[in-house]
């Protein structure tokens, strides 16, 4: 099956997350990136996003802190092609009360196939990439074979 694609324009939608323990270090990330990442248009969960708009003076689109839904209003934007790049700061050494909703992200992120950066060294690697500026057709390959995959219906 020939994957479809989604557009990603060259001004992105990206996301931004952080547990609390990586919020200091997704806004150095941020402060760093600053001028690239005034190019894009920028979303985050609750108090990440509050904190990128007062400390680094970014405009961001916020959603609910991810323990109220904030990860999972990601995860709807991502299925609906309008987030393009995930940057998320998790902490793996930190237990999670709402670790079942930053997997079901991850596992959309992947599905979807945008790019995910969970640590500064990989948002380095992707923010860095020339695609960042570019329009790029992000296949989708995986979803196309799951919806046109043969289920057997009870009225056959």
């Amino acid at each position: 099956m020939a994957p479809f694609s989604v557009p990603m324009n060259p001004r992105k939608r990206i996301a931004l997350v952080a547990h609390d323990n990586k919020k200091p270090d997704l806004l150095e990330w941020a402060e760093y990136n600053k001028g690239r990442l005034s190019d894009h248009e920028l979303y985050a969960t609750g108090t990440t996003g509050r904190l990128i708009e007062e400390e680094v003076g970014l405009a961001i689109n916020r959603l609910e802190s991810g323990p109220l839904g904030g990860d999972q209003q990601l995860g709807a934007r991502i299925s609906e092609g309008s987030i393009d790049v995930l940057i998320f700061f998790w902490d793996p050494l930190e237990p999670m009360p709402h670790d079942p909703d930053v997997k079901a992200l991850l596992r959309i992120a992947v599905v979807w196939n945008i790019p995910i950066a969970c640590n500064r060294t990989s948002a380095d690697f992707i923010f860095s990439s020339p695609l960042m500026q570019e329009k790029y057709d992000r296949p989708v390959k995986e979803v196309t074979e799951y919806k046109d995959r043969d289920v057997d219906s009870p009225n056959r």
